[in-house]
């Protein structure tokens, strides 16, 4: 999603800080090579964040379309229509950014140069992302599907960077359009090493081009003449970089954006504390690697728990300072910057934030046939409070807590999964430490539940397309699939109203083996008081002084 930093101009050597921006819908993405996962899967994570995006799981069953058919381009973020192009002869299934083949594919918004934006282009970022999702079967066949699109009818949106990963491989295409009446785009496409992580998180991330290396770089044959025609680079080809020609650093966007890489690579690689100064904002410092090798094999649980960062144990740990409030809750609402005193300031910018619509774990595993390979660890709202819940790629309906027209933005719906983990997020969101660890019981068990069934879904699904049935097979997964989706979200509601009765007027009813206790002869026992924590008390002692001060309270 989009997180508008649009520059009007290179920014050099900026040390002061800069506001963060305010219309901050911004995204996530991390990659896992095959050999840097626990289990030989190629893993690929998304936060769709907006503050308007509805969380539910879209569908598009494959289909054959007549001669002349034309497909209406209806622009993701604001559904407004941009035209139409020709339908190709057959488009292939798509469960949410995944389809049947595998292929999965995700992104961010970094801007970029707002002179580059092409309104009159047809093609937005989220329909480049499932008109390819519909056409193309690996990864690199989606870099040419997805760049010919551009190309041919013009991008419409700002600069973005795509995880595109298939079971073999996983990529990152950056890439922004060439300005008002101009089709086509300038972009790179680096592919991730088997044995190594890379994240985005709307910053261009690609520096320089391996020229000479088809096999693990592809790129706009005009990539670096187009910089130096738009006076963005001047230099040996051998010195450019796309992310310093196409999206120059700034204070803002090394600290809301690529200090969430940072805060992936630094749990799961070594030596990243020396490009803490970057991230923290210094932009004299010297890049980070597009992508680092992982001191040790990471699971799909290792991906859901990294997309509920925020950056705790670092020194932007969300829950260690005044802005935690009274209850350590590792969320700032916006806007993203205030001012105070005539001075200009900044919230953290972490992974897992309250305005999602949706996050997933794409897992792709090549050891088994397409129908049972493909996994979309899917979830609803923020990762942080949401339970992933396993949708094999070849489902033929989605699950009714997930399915559209169930409840939207502006309509709350029981039976909708968006709207009933809100419910629990926003109640956790006022007595967070307080909460926190009951949520975590019941998410945790859930997806440790889910872990298990999965493999005897896979073992159930794989003997039937061995058996020639593969209708059964996608019809068994599609029931459990539906059965882990519809259980989850009754769970999560009991888990509120549960949360609700405990927690009501900032009490904590008292709990005796499992239920709550009561005086002995069925009325409630008397309720804890919790309170708040120690750092609030003493900054209302700091603020007002003896103003509460109570008389003789010295011992």
């Amino acid at each position: 999603m989009k997180f508008k930093t649009l520059l009007l101009a290179p920014v050099v050597g900026l040390l002061a800080l800069m506001a963060m921006p305010n219309n901050a819908n911004a995204c996530t993405g991390l990659l896992v090579g095959k050999k840097a996962s626990a289990d030989g899967s190629v893993m690929i994570t998304y936060a769709a964040d907006s503050h308007v995006l509805y969380g539910e799981l879209y569908h598009w069953p494959a289909m054959d379309h007549p001669k002349g058919a034309m497909r209406k381009i209806i622009e993701w973020d604001t559904y407004k229509p941009l035209g139409e192009i020709p339908e190709v002869a057959h488009t292939y299934a798509v469960v949410g950014n995944m389809n049947e083949h595998q292929l999965a594919i995700t992104e961010s918004t970094w801007g970029g140069r707002e002179e580059l934006v092409n309104p009159e282009g047809l093609i937005d970022y989220g329909n480049l992302i499932y008109i390819t999702l519909q056409r193309a079967k690996t990864a690199r066949e989606a870099i040419k599907v997805m760049t010919d699109l551009v190309e041919k009818y013009g991008y419409h949106s700002s600069g973005e960077s795509f995880s595109i990963a298939d079971k073999n491989e996983a990529w990152v295409l950056e890439l922004i359009g060439k300005g008002p009446g101009r089709k086509g785009a300038v972009w790179v496409a680096m592919r991730i090493p088997d044995n190594a992580i890379s994240g985005h998180a709307n910053q261009a991330r690609i520096q320089q081009i391996k020229f000479n290396d088809p096999e693990n770089c592809l790129y706009a044959k005009d990539v670096i003449d187009f910089a130096r025609e738009k006076g963005y680079f001047k230099g040996a080809d051998k010195d450019f970089s796309f992310q310093k020609a196409f999206n120059p650093w700034s204070f803002g966007n090394l600290r809301g954006c690529e200090a969430r890489v940072w805060s992936f690579f630094n749990r799961f690689a070594d030596g990243m504390d020396k490009y803490l100064p970057l991230v923290m904002g210094d932009v004299t410092q010297q890049p980070m690697p597009l992508y680092v090798i992982p001191n040790r094999k990471i699971t799909v649980d290792d991906m859901r728990n990294m997309m509920r960062d925020h950056f705790e144990g670092t020194p932007m740990d969300m829950t260690k300072d005044i802005g935690a409030g009274p209850n350590n809750v590792p969320y700032r609402w916006r806007p993203m910057d205030f001012e105070v005193d005539g001075k200009t300031y900044f919230n953290e910018r972490a992974i897992a934030t309250q305005q999602t619509g949706f996050v997933l774990v794409a897992q792709l595993r090549n050891w088994l046939p397409d129908e049972v390979g493909g996994i979309l660890w899917f979830g609803v709202d923020d990762a942080n409070t949401a339970v992933f819940t396993p949708m094999y790629a070849s489902i033929t309906k989605v699950p009714e807590c997930y399915r559209q027209g169930n409840g939207d933005m502006m309509n709350f719906s029981w039976t909708s999964a968006f709207w009933i983990h809100n419910w629990v997020a926003n109640m956790a969101y006022a007595r967070y430490d307080l909460m926190i660890d009951e949520i975590r019981s019941v998410q945790k068990g859930l997806e440790q539940g889910f872990d298990k069934s999965v493999k005897d879904m896979d073992n159930k699904a794989l003997a039937l397309v061995k058996a020639n049935k593969v209708a059964e097979a996608k019809q068994l997964l599609t029931s459990y699939c539906a059965e882990t989706a519809v259980g989850s979200t009754e769970q999560w509601k009991k888990l509120g109203e549960f949360l609700l009765v405990r927690y009501m007027d900032g009490n904590r009813k008292k709990m005796e083996n499992g239920k709550f206790k009561d005086n002995g002869f069925g009325m409630s026992a008397g309720p804890d008081f919790p309170g708040y924590n120690e750092r609030y008390y003493r900054s209302i002692v700091n603020e007002t002084g003896d103003k509460f001060l109570t008389k003789n309270s010295e011992k």
